[in-house]
């Protein structure tokens, strides 16, 4: 009899495990795997020469991208096999976080700066990077926050507390100052809002402080200066215009195959910050046209299928939890290509799970774990109302 129930527990669990490959979205899964093992090596590619002569270890940015992912892998299957319900009631808690952590950076005594920006905290050799934290919040608390006020979405003032929040959250990452995530902060919060059910003519509304702010930021030199030089980058080549010269010439050297693997000639300290924001042109050169269409097709597939998920939820939450969390993904993966080609001004934005970035590739991959999680309870939920009996 004892072997009896050993043999029926260890059927269980084996038909659990079953189960829950089964209801993996392999799509996705597969498609973030892949991007991540790949940007390793792209990032080991990018700053083995600069990571040999600032830190005396050409693996270094590598090496720190693998733990990254190892622990946001950790994170992932951790939350894939959390209820994605349960956190429809922390949604005002996330928000709350997400504002305090960018608080932070600016206490003195935590802040960390680098290349004049200051946008992380500290702790001894550990560091995070708030704004890539933030940036879910505010998926989660959008999410919430309208799934429980849809109903109301026709009067201008339900929509205010997502306006005051992202508001609120956009200031704090501009006084860092990292205009490229508070773009994608800005987009994201607007798209939430119109995907949760706001009017277009409320929506028309947020114009009008846009179109205020924008030259207030103009007038600052090294923005103007950024805008001028994207315009004619070759008019001012050894400065301000340098960055998206040296990522045109990288791209154009790759051609239709690109030069090879790990034979990129920019990457010998003429591309700054080639293993992280123009890790594109890295891409380009040694993989060409073909390799970068290639990455962008994986992209696509993740975006996709991300998508699908939100479509397919069985709860509103859950489907406005799903669309943020793949718009984020998409808005970045374009903000960054249309960077390193030159077809908006240059700023500062990574490429999902491939550039080099640990609280990045951390929070990506968490994310990934509740999009996941969204479509296997969608899946189990389609099932019980498939058995349940119809009269």
């Amino acid at each position: 009899m004892v072997i009896s129930q050993k043999k029926s527990k260890g059927y269980a669990i084996a038909s659990n495990k079953n189960m829950a490959w089964q209801l993996l979205n392999k799509p996705i899964f597969f498609s973030v795997l892949f991007l991540s093992i790949f940007g390793v090596v792209m990032i080991y590619s990018a700053s083995s020469y600069s990571a040999e002569l600032t830190y005396g270890d050409s693996f270094f940015f590598a090496r720190k991208q693998i733990v990254g992912i190892i622990l946001g892998l950790i994170s992932l299957f951790i939350i894939y096999n959390i209820d994605y319900k349960k956190f429809a009631k922390y949604y005002k808690w996330a928000l709350i976080i997400s504002l305090v952590l960018l608080a932070l950076v600016f206490v003195p005594f935590l802040s960390v700066s680098n290349y004049g920006a200051t946008r992380w905290i500290g702790f001894g050799s550990f560091t995070i990077q708030p704004s890539e934290i933030a940036k879910f919040g505010l998926v989660l608390f959008c999410a919430g926050y309208l799934s429980k006020k849809y109903s109301q979405m026709h009067k201008f003032c339900t929509l205010i507390p997502v306006l005051v929040a992202g508001g609120l959250m956009c200031v704090l990452i501009m006084l860092e100052p990292n205009m490229s995530i508070t773009m994608c902060v800005g987009a994201t919060f607007v798209f939430m809002l119109f995907m949760g059910g706001a009017k277009i003519k409320h929506l028309g509304l947020l114009a009008i402080p846009v179109l205020c702010i924008i030259p207030l930021l103009l007038m600052e030199p090294y923005r103007l200066e950024r805008l001028i030089a994207f315009l004619d980058p070759w008019s001012n080549a050894q400065d301000e215009g340098f960055q998206l010269v040296q990522s045109l010439y990288s791209l154009g050297s790759g051609g239709l195959f690109g030069v090879g693997l790990f034979e990129s000639r920019q990457k010998y300290l003429f591309l700054p910050f080639a293993e992280s924001d123009f890790i594109f042109s890295i891409i380009g050169e040694e993989l060409g046209l073909v390799g970068c269409l290639f990455i962008m097709a994986i992209f696509f597939v993740l975006i996709y299928y991300g998508f699908r998920v939100a479509k397919n939820a069985s709860t509103r939450f859950g489907s406005l939890l799903a669309c943020g969390i793949t718009f984020v993904i998409a808005i970045q993966v374009i903000f960054n290509i249309a960077v390193v080609t030159g077809s908006i001004p240059p700023t500062g934005l990574p490429l999902p799970f491939i550039s080099a970035g640990g609280t990045s590739i951390v929070v990506f991959l968490s994310a990934i774990g509740v999009l996941l999680n969204i479509d296997k309870q969608s899946k189990r939920d389609m099932q019980n109302y498939a058995f349940v009996p119809q009269r």
